[in-house]
């Protein structure tokens, strides 16, 4: 009987790690978290613990991970996607750039919060106070 593995990869490089010729490559279950292996040129992966189906992310494809808003499980996707549903509560996150996100200090408690560049405004999930975002007017120096 396989061992489960913590809820996520302790290393996000190894969530998926692709196959030379010949090897076998290994991922993360979608459905019980797992390991799985697979053979080089494989496309999916089915579980023989839980029956979940798995994709097989393309050769050299560049992994990113976010937080779930939902419960806060660690989910790892290839970049470029546009949004990630979770496998474990089905919340569909927003996969946002970094050249996309913005942070800003609560005006109440102080706390770091980050927002999707052009919000005009963001509420703290901390304290629910919602700070507004100015427009920031460059200091001009005359001397």
């Amino acid at each position: 009987m396989p061992v489960p593995l913590a809820p996520y990869p302790t290393s996000p490089v190894s969530f998926a790690q692709s196959p030379a010729n010949g090897a076998q490559g290994q991922l993360v279950c979608l459905g019980c978290r797992n390991l799985l292996l697979y053979p080089a040129g494989a496309t999916t992966v089915c579980c023989a613990v839980c029956n979940a189906v798995t994709a097989v992310p393309p050769p050299g494809a560049e992994m990113a991970q976010l937080v779930c808003g939902g419960c806060h499980t660690l989910l790892m996707y290839i970049r470029g996607a546009t949004s990630v549903q979770c496998s474990c509560c089905h919340t569909i996150n927003l996969a946002l750039e970094a050249n996309q996100i913005a942070h800003v200090n609560c005006g109440n408690c102080r706390m770091l919060l980050m927002y999707q560049y052009g919000a005009q405004s963001v509420k703290c999930a901390i304290c629910n106070f919602v700070t507004s975002i100015g427009v920031s007017i460059p200091f001009v120096s005359h001397v």
